[in-house]
């Protein structure tokens, strides 16, 4: 061990505390969120938190000939709006659902979550409240929050700041994957959202901002203070998502995220395939008309930014598309009949937004 007291004059040597690391205050935070951790365990699952990396059985969890899919996201500037309330309770939830959401679109079971936090100074509280919100979004997805990072950057960081990254892995029997023989008549479902989800919060803020309102105003739009409003968490689609694709004729899913329907859409049709929107068919939910008013956004630019209350779009066959809908309603989905894959390229929208 090197002598820190050595150097004549320098007197005492300096800790890692004291340049602004708390070793302490992480081993502490592994063991608030243990018990978190260890409620989200599943077959497959093999070791807990505290090695140097985490073990999963693919056989234990049901596979025989499995592919395996990765899928890494994070929370965007929507942990802006956390840091600023304090309201951190649910930013996790965001975290595993931006993940694995997208992981089902390929067809793929979620099975484990790692998570990356980091921040200038660790507060143990909360840092305990976020990731047992990442604990509550692998519980309700199904998969194991099997480890993750705790980093200490002081110098990095603003006070009280924080960032968040996660890392879903999933698999499915070799294939399986998605999308996979979407032809022209197929129906398009959509499964609404929760609220804006987690993308388009850098536009959300300047709306804020232009507003006038303080985030513990009442929100214009209903549902209590305006910044726990916006705090609504992403859903979670991947339980219906899978009881869908195991029930037979879902030719593909689109997780609507940053590009809405514009851009998503079009991610999974093949060449020569577009998909027909009826906007007509579903209305469109207060905090987007008042995002759409307040911040004076063209139609175009609201479809191409925000989910616009759909969620996740399933192409389905035609001859399914009903037992599909109600199987997906029984799951506990709000479904909307969006309309159709047709000839041609990109989406093409009829009707209006109501």
């Amino acid at each position: 061990m090197a002598d820190r007291t050595s150097g004549g004059n320098r007197g005492n040597g300096l800790t890692y505390a004291e340049a602004g690391v708390d070793i302490d205050a992480g081993n502490a935070l592994v063991d608030r969120i243990k018990p978190a951790a260890a409620a989200t365990a599943r077959p497959g699952v093999m070791s807990g938190l505290g090695g140097f990396g985490a073990l999963f059985d693919l056989k234990e969890a049901g596979y025989s000939d499995p592919i395996l899919v990765a899928a890494t996201d994070g929370v965007g500037t929507k942990l802006k709006i956390a840091i600023d309330t304090g309201a951190v309770d649910t930013i996790g939830i965001d975290l595993v659902a931006m993940c694995v959401n997208d992981l089902v679109c390929q067809g793929a079971e979620p099975l484990f979550f790692l998570d990356y936090f980091a921040t200038g100074k660790l507060d143990v509280d909360a840092a305990a409240r976020i990731v047992g919100g990442i604990a509550e979004g692998c519980r309700r997805s199904g998969c194991a929050l099997v480890g993750g990072e705790t980093a200490e950057m002081p110098g990095l960081y603003a006070q009280g700041d924080f960032d968040l990254a996660g890392f879903a892995v999933g698999a499915m029997e070799r294939g399986a994957s998605l999308p996979a023989g979407v032809v022209e008549g197929d129906v398009l479902l959509g499964l609404a959202s929760d609220g804006v989800h987690s993308n388009g919060y850098s536009l959300v803020r300047k709306v804020v901002e232009r507003s006038g309102l303080d985030w513990d105003a009442a929100a214009p739009f209903g549902g209590g203070a305006l910044g726990a409003a916006l705090l609504a968490p992403t859903r979670l689609y991947v339980a219906p998502a899978l009881a869908a694709i195991r029930s037979g004729g879902v030719h593909g899913l689109a997780h609507i995220t940053g590009g809405g329907l514009t851009e998503n859409l079009p991610r999974v049709l093949p060449e020569g395939l577009g998909a027909r929107v009826d906007l007509a068919s579903w209305s469109l939910p207060p905090v987007f008309r008042w995002l759409a008013e307040e911040g004076g956004l063209a139609q175009a630019e609201l479809l191409k930014t925000f989910n616009a209350g759909i969620g996740m779009v399933l192409v389905v066959a035609a001859e399914r598309a009903d037992a599909l809908a109600d199987l997906l309603a029984a799951e506990g989905e709000r479904v909307v009949r969006l309309g159709a894959v047709e000839a041609g390229q990109g989406v093409r929208y009829t009707g209006t937004l109501a």
